[in-house]
């Protein structure tokens, strides 16, 4: 199999820069070309950086993009740049070339012409298109292109969107398949959809469909796009952006141009008109109301708020707050599919609108069903992987019953899918099990689901496994003598129960195991940190040694994870906050998901970390400094990092922030999480693991307390913080630079901790910090006061 080690990537556009910044997020380099610049300059003409104008400008606005296309700009430095004319010759050596230039044929069938004379025997070529024909791309090209030659298809932003869909050739060596399945799930993180090399492929087939039947149900209905929005979001398990503010990010002509290919190119399809966009949507490309990129689109940011458009008139009001009976019913339903159903079951507006949409798109998925795709798991996981859905229309379909749903759908006058009518006869699922599906296309036989060779669930249901559990955390036997913490509360917040596990996770180790890892495997958050909500009452109720033994508990619960006699890993992804970044930093190692969105955000409710996290923040920033150095100095930025509430944007970000170590690794693949972290832990056992001894730390004391109370007094006197900042930087300044004690004292960890829990118990009793953990709770965002 080839190992890709280096990558050529074609066109410095929006893909093509995402694709290279994503690519050098891995850890591997990039060739980045883009056509030299058209009508330069006489002078710029033998100008090196002129002719590379292109694919410079592609990389810098990757650098500076909006989300973040680089995980790190440190990462900028593996991508070289140069130009079409002058450095073909450096695809010599990649062995993956990966085209995303504009979607003409002609134009990619030139380049793929010269890309031929200079790639080397074993490099895989591929293009990024979005649903040319595979077999005209290569027409011209000899046997071993062809050979070496598929569809890579990524979504945008290519950091961020998971799905990356592979079209194979009939021509193409199935080691090539193998190798870019594997380079494109286990180093990008992505996961892999089969598509059928017919228009627009699995994801945007479907997807446009379901956006452009909602467009058109809305007018139909006479719904507003408020409206259309509220039940379009989270009620039908879609993002919160729904429909039209979708729309809007994605911009308004793209989609239209993904419409028009389909309709164009569709011939066959009995529902091609659903393609066909709405007239205003035409009027509003037409006039440039394209969504984010053009300043406004279906709704719009104003001095007064936000603005959403009147379809009918194309004129923007006041965006109005909806209210419906059907999506007030299901808002508190947690799980996807019992939400949907309820939704569907009710009869005002809201659910009529979400039926007629689901039931549409439902049974235009299964006429494509061995179309676009060989079975159920490859259109479902597009959609969940392309459009961000919770479930895939099949999986929808399973949870609605589908015999009910085709009785509905029959019911309406829908011609329905012929394979819908017989599963719904013989009462069947499309998942029999949550690790198997029907392969309806392949003789109705029951297949495994396939998952990543990596991934690691946690063994749910092996009874034996799970060793104990409580209402917050569960305790689990992940194999080879190492356990895993998984917490349970909502959104993994931190509260006694877990702690506890924490505690008795260290001990069954020590005593029965080899090493331990904390990690989930929930969807956007290993936690939000502390229960604040408990925090707050409690401090309403004046309940100090309630609160005081909560911050201790919590303490030396951290304390017993860096001082084990048994390794413990931390796996950290998407919302690490407070508490939660507090147990990951008191690991022996982190092993993080690359999108770690990591903070010690207290100062934000007017509380500062009390488990430990900010005498962490003063260890890390000293580490390695020798004693001839002025220890105010190092500290002061891990001070600005936990005065600030700053959160990182990645991994790599959350190393610079120095919640990550140096050598803390960092995997991609969010199915790999658990088993890289389990792999560390055994690494270290096997290596002869010693606990850590007791730290001692030198600090700035009472000199650098002064130096932290100007700070902050100029930063009062400039209207950058508030009296209550002032107050709460005070006591973090306190605790940093280690108290009432000499400029360049050692002192313990224990002595910080002490000074932690002090200035915990003396904010909470704060009544502007209780405003502000009300505030919080109530509005999710910070209170200045």
């Amino acid at each position: 199999m080839t190992q890709i080690r280096k990558v050529g990537v074609l066109g410095a556009g929006v893909m093509g820069s995402g694709i290279a910044a994503h690519v050098a997020g891995a850890g591997v380099k990039v060739v980045l070309l883009d056509i030299v610049p058209p009508n330069l300059k006489p002078e710029e003409l033998k100008d090196k950086a002129a002719r590379n104008r292109f694919a410079q400008g592609g990389k810098d606005k990757a650098l500076s993009s909006k989300p973040e296309a680089f995980f790190t700009a440190r990462d900028a430095a593996l991508v070289e740049v140069g130009n079409l004319d002058d450095d073909l010759d450096k695809l010599k050596d990649c062995d993956w070339i990966v085209e995303a230039v504009k979607e003409e044929l002609s134009v990619k069938q030139a380049l793929f012409a010269k890309v031929e004379k200079v790639r080397a025997p074993h490099a895989i070529v591929a293009s990024n298109t979005s649903g040319l024909p595979l077999a005209k791309l290569t027409e011209g090209r000899d046997a071993g292109f062809k050979k070496h030659f598929l569809v890579t298809h990524f979504f945008n932003p290519v950091r961020y969107m998971k799905l990356l869909e592979l079209v194979v050739g009939p021509d193409t060596d199935p080691k090539v398949v193998e190798t870019l399945h594997k380079f494109g799930e286990e180093t990008l993180g992505k996961g892999i959809v089969y598509a059928k090399d017919t228009p627009n492929f699995v994801a945007n087939r479907i997807g446009v469909f379901a956006v452009m039947d909602a467009m058109r149900t809305m007018v139909e209905m006479g719904l507003t796009i408020e409206e259309a929005d509220a039940v379009q979001g989270k009620p039908m398990g879609h993002p919160k952006s729904a429909i039209f503010r979708t729309a809007d990010m994605v911009g308004l002509d793209t989609l239209l141009h993904v419409a028009e290919n389909c309709k164009q190119l569709l011939t066959s399809d009995e529902d091609r008109a659903v393609f066909d966009a709405p007239d205003f949507i035409k009027e509003m490309v037409k006039k440039g109301m394209l969504g984010d990129k053009s300043g406004g689109g279906f709704y719009k940011k104003s001095k007064e708020g936000l603005l959403a458009l009147d379809w009918k008139t194309l004129e923007y009001k006041p965006s109005a707050k909806v209210r419906m009976e059907s999506t007030g019913a299901v808002k508190d339903l947690e799980e996807t599919g019992e939400r949907v159903k309820a939704l569907m079951e009710q009869t005002d507006k809201g659910a009529q609108y979400a039926w007629k949409c689901a039931s549409r798109t439902l049974n235009y998925s299964a006429k494509r069903l061995g179309e676009i795709a060989d079975d159920v798991v490859n259109i479902d996981r597009g959609m969940r992987w392309g459009f961000n859905w919770d479930l895939g229309p099949f999986e929808t379909l399973d949870a609605l019953g589908l015999k009910a749903a085709v009785a509905r759908m029959e019911k309406d006058g829908l011609k329905v899918a012929p394979v819908l009518k017989e599963l719904a006869a013989k009462e069947g699922k499309f998942y029999p099990s949550d690790s198997s599906f029907l392969d309806v296309k392949g003789g109705n036989k029951q297949k495994p689901i396939p998952v990543s060779t990596r991934a690691l669930p946690l063994p749910r249901k092996d009874a034996k496994k799970k060793v104990k559990s409580n209402d917050s955390a569960t305790l689990w036997d992940i194999g080879d003598g190492v356990y895993c913490v998984e917490f349970t509360s909502k959104m993994n917040s931190v509260d006694g129960d877990n702690v506890a596990m924490l505690l008795d996770g260290v001990a069954e180790a020590e005593k029965n195991g080899v090493g331990l890892v904390v990690g989930n495997e929930a969807k956007d958050a290993f936690s939000a940190g502390a229960n604040l909500f408990m925090v707050l009452m409690a401090s309403r109720e004046k309940q100090w040694d309630t609160i005081e033994k909560l911050a201790k508990d919590f303490q030396d619960a951290n304390l017993r994870l860096r001082y084990s006699n048994v390794p413990v890993v931390t796996a950290p992804f998407g919302l690490t906050l407070g508490g939660g970044s507090e147990i990951t930093m008191h690991g022996d190692a982190i092993r993080a998901h690359c999108e770690l969105y990591m903070g010690l955000v207290e100062a934000g409710v007017g509380l500062i970390p009390s488990g430990g996290g900010t005498k962490e923040m003063v260890f890390r920033a000293m580490a390695n400094i020798p004693d001839n150095v002025d220890p105010f100095l190092p500290v002061q930025k891990a001070f600005e990092t936990v005065a600030m509430a700053k959160v990182s944007m990645s991994a790599e970000g959350a190393r610079d922030l120095l919640f990550l170590g140096p050598n803390d690794q960092v995997t991609l693949s969010r199915e790999q999480l658990l088993r890289d972290a389990k792999e560390t832990v055994l690494g270290m056992a096997r290596a002869g693991y010693r606990p850590p001894r007791p730290r001692t730390v030198r600090v700035s004391g009472e000199t650098g307390l002064a130096n932290f109370r100007l700070a902050l007094w100029s930063m009062q006197q400039s209207h950058w913080a508030s009296e209550h900042d002032v107050k709460v930087g005070t006591h973090l300044a306190r605790i940093m630079s280690g108290g009432n004690v000499a400029y360049g004292s050692r002192v313990s960890e224990q002595h910080l901790l002490d000074l932690e829990r002090e200035a915990f118990l003396s904010l909470c009793g704060e009544e502007k910090s209780q405003a502000r953990m009300e505030y919080m709770l109530t509005n999710n965002k910070p209170l200045r006061n």
